[in-house]
């Protein structure tokens, strides 16, 4: 059974596809392939991210002092 990704891996995936290709070693064939492997990367830790923001919830005091739930905003 196949591991499940994490985005600790996925951002080291997406690190060292950078490296390579920023090593200036690789085909053209190679480079096109490491891009499209970051891409694939790049996706998932953004779709990951905004999971993840859409769970985080911010509580905060009201006027009386108790704690209220409210949605995380981004402005």
């Amino acid at each position: 059974m196949p591991k499940k990704q994490t985005f600790e891996t996925a951002l080291q995936k997406l690190e060292q596809i950078v490296k390579e290709m920023e090593s200036g070693d690789l085909s053209l064939e190679e480079a096109v392939a490491k891009y499209e492997a970051g891409i694939k990367q790049s996706k998932f830790c953004i779709d990951y991210l905004d999971k993840i923001e859409k769970k985080i919830t911010l509580i905060s005091p009201d006027i009386q002092g108790n704690l209220k739930e409210e949605p995380f905003q981004v402005d």
